[in-house]
């Protein structure tokens, strides 16, 4: 499968953005799906995926309350709401697809098989 992540911009703190994920060559209800992102100098962190029982999600501490994960598989889209932005959600956001199969952790990046190319989210303070 591959993956296109979108919709990142500049925003202001407190804002909102959606991220949006599409796949080509492939269907995303057939993959476990997750947001991950790099801030410059830091390495990539786990912000948000689906769990292991049917759409459960999984959340970073960081974005717990503000950030939401969802699906539609009738467009084949994954998306990544994001409300009251704070400076330091700043990081290139990448989408991500591991096999359903897999069960290590939702939150290691190694366990992705397939990433997206990445979309820049900028929150100014």
């Amino acid at each position: 499968v591959q993956l296109q992540a979108s919709g990142g911009g500049l925003v202001q703190a407190g804002g909102s953005l959606r991220l949006a994920c599409a796949a080509s060559e492939g269907t995303l209800s057939n993959y476990r799906v997750g947001w991950f992102r790099q801030a410059p100098g830091k390495e990539r962190e786990f912000v948000a995926a689906f769990s292991w029982r049917g759409e459960g999600t999984y959340y970073a501490s960081s974005v717990k309350g503000r950030f939401t994960i969802s699906r539609d598989n009738a467009k084949n889209m994954v998306y990544l709401q994001m409300n009251s932005l704070k400076p330091e959600d700043t990081a290139v956001y990448y989408c991500a697809a591991r096999s359903t199969v897999n069960l290590g952790p939702l939150s290691n990046a190694g366990e992705y098989s397939y990433w997206g190319q990445g979309t820049q989210v900028t929150v100014s303070s």
